[in-house]
């Protein structure tokens, strides 16, 4: 049976869930002539492991981005060489929609004020919003709240902004470490686990999985 949602507010994760986030793509050039396969693998492993890590902080993104390459580097051996973190941080103001991603956002928008709570900084969202093809009633930032998810000060800053309670949303996903267990513990109900492919499914947190946005469409009543 597809769950009918009828939220005042839907609120987006936007790297990964909207925007593809080609982290990989922009990494693998750089450590790929002085790592093996299997060393490759380990090294995207750990870098993804310490960007969790530093978010737990507030710092602009692309000293995340910096701090987590720089300490996954010296991890393996590795020195950082010269334009390798202006590569990665210049990457992110490229990269464009999941090709599944337009027209149904675009549709689900002439029904429901839509939310972007993003864990990267206004300038990120400036270039990656617009090639979402869909007018959002807010887009919320690290930045401005001076927090990331996971830290629930960044969800309360989305709340307090729009004068809205947990209840209001349904909160949509590919990351449910980032997101859904917080939105969990804050009493999120209404969540979306839209499978990217990063996060495994975790019932006990209450996110319903769906492929595309075009089945969160139909659970809208779209």
């Amino acid at each position: 049976m597809t769950p009918t949602f009828r939220p005042r507010y839907i609120s987006f994760d936007c790297y990964g869930t909207l925007i593809s986030f080609r982290i990989r793509e922009a990494t693998v050039p750089l450590i790929s002539d002085r790592l093996d396969a299997a060393g490759v693998e380990a090294f995207m492993d750990r870098f993804r492991i310490y960007r969790l890590d530093q978010v737990l902080e507030y710092a602009p993104y692309d000293e995340i981005i910096e701090a987590a390459y720089r300490r996954t580097c010296a991890r393996f051996g590795l020195e950082v060489r010269d334009g390798d973190i202006a590569a990665l941080t210049s990457a992110v103001l490229t990269w464009g929609a999941h090709e599944d991603v337009v027209s149904p956002l675009r549709k689900i928008a002439e029904h429901f004020p839509l939310v972007i709570l993003s864990n990267a900084d206004d300038r990120h969202l400036a270039a990656s919003v617009p090639r979402l093809g869909a007018p959002f009633h807010a887009v919320l930032t690290a930045e401005q709240a001076q927090a990331y998810k996971p830290r629930y000060q960044a969800f309360e800053y989305m709340f307090d902004t729009l004068d809205a309670t947990p209840e209001d949303f349904l909160h949509i996903s590919s990351h449910q470490r980032y997101d859904h267990m917080p939105a969990f513990d804050l009493g999120i109900r209404d969540k979306v686990l839209l499978d990217r492919g990063y996060d495994p499914d975790l019932p006990h947190y209450g996110a319903v999985r769906m492929d595309t946005l075009d089945e969160v469409a139909k659970a809208l009543g779209i």
